[in-house]
């Protein structure tokens, strides 16, 4: 199998804990061939979406902290989507235009043959905070809007409350808004924009205390454990970028209620690598674009997550 990663730069990548290239290294390790694309070498010419591709092979033995893990293989060539087995998109956000417009150019190639996973239609179509609004029954109480006082009256409602833009990463621009938030209206005119950009709101979960849990979904079935990424003393955000500790458990039957309804739904959307983010009991995000913490979940237990994804690949595209 030809595999085809449209990702970030390989140099910029931190080999040890990157979950693509612990995906890389499943594939390669049974006999598959590798190739990456950045974003920007996705291009249409005479109606049939191309890449501007590199083959690359993995050096075995190679120190995965430094940058030296792997080498071209091949000269950069042009080739239609559809001429390889599997196109896997892991570019990482910010979710802007050129992510929208790149999803609609591995939409297009699949209408032309090309397997893509996940799937440019379903990517762009699952926004990762507003995609948990189909699943109420597993969020915490929630608000979507721009508007200033129906933000300002579900704060007094529910008076300890999460802000957070709806295109943010990494645990960026996310408040925690208590009962007597002196900058309230600061706040909500900076996330807003000034009531021009729609935000989310969510009623605290105190559970954050004890870890904000990334379940991944594989092939429609979540890996048996999750990571708790356990926020710094004093911080409310237990995102990794923002200096939380991954701590691997298994799954509780809350979460695996949680998983076993929402996979398979998401699953058959072309969804074939879902993370979901949940604190206590409730979905907080369902990530789709670049989900991580194989690598995490992988050293702390005895379950190979890359090798699960490069088997449910492999199953995906008929193998």
């Amino acid at each position: 199998m030809h595999v085809l990663f449209v990702i970030d730069p390989l140099p910029s990548l931190k080999a040890y804990k990157d979950s693509s290239v612990a995906m890389m290294r499943a594939l390669a390790s049974r006999g598959h061939t590798l190739s990456v694309v950045l974003q920007g070498d996705l291009f249409i010419d005479q109606g049939l979406v191309k890449a501007a591709a590199t083959s690359i092979e993995l050096l075995e033995g190679a120190d995965l902290h430094g940058h030296a893990w792997w080498k071209e293989a091949g000269e950069r060539r042009e080739v239609v989507l559809s001429a390889f087995d599997a196109v896997v998109m892991r570019k990482d956000p910010p979710f802007d235009m050129e992510y929208v417009y790149s999803t609609h150019l591995l939409e297009y190639a699949e209408a032309q043959g090309a397997r893509v996973f996940n799937s440019g239609a379903a990517i762009r179509n699952h926004p990762e905070k507003l995609a948990i609004t189909e699943f109420a029954q597993f969020t915490s109480p929630t608000l979507v809007s721009r508007d200033m006082a129906r933000l300002r009256a579900f704060h007094a409602q529910h008076e300890d409350v999460i802000v957070k833009p709806l295109d943010g990463m990494g645990g960026m621009g996310i408040f925690r808004l208590q009962k007597t938030e002196p900058n309230l209206g600061a706040i909500l005119e900076t996330l807003t924009n000034n009531g021009t950009q729609t935000i989310m709101a969510q009623r605290y979960i105190p559970d954050i205390v004890n870890g904000d849990k990334r379940i991944l979904l594989i092939g429609g079935e979540p890996v048996p454990y999750a990571l708790a990424r356990i926020p710094l003393a004093g911080e409310t955000r237990g995102n990794l970028a923002a200096g939380g500790r991954g701590v691997a458990r298994p799954l509780s039957e809350r979460d695996l209620e949680i998983a076993r309804t929402v996979a398979p739904r998401l699953a058959q959307r072309g969804l074939l690598l879902v993370g979901l983010d949940v604190i206590g009991d409730y979905v907080t995000e369902i990530n789709v674009t670049s989900p991580t913490c194989f690598v995490e979940i992988t050293e702390q237990t005895d379950f190979d997550v890359a090798q699960r994804f490069a088997e449910a690949l492999e199953c995906a595209v008929g193998l």
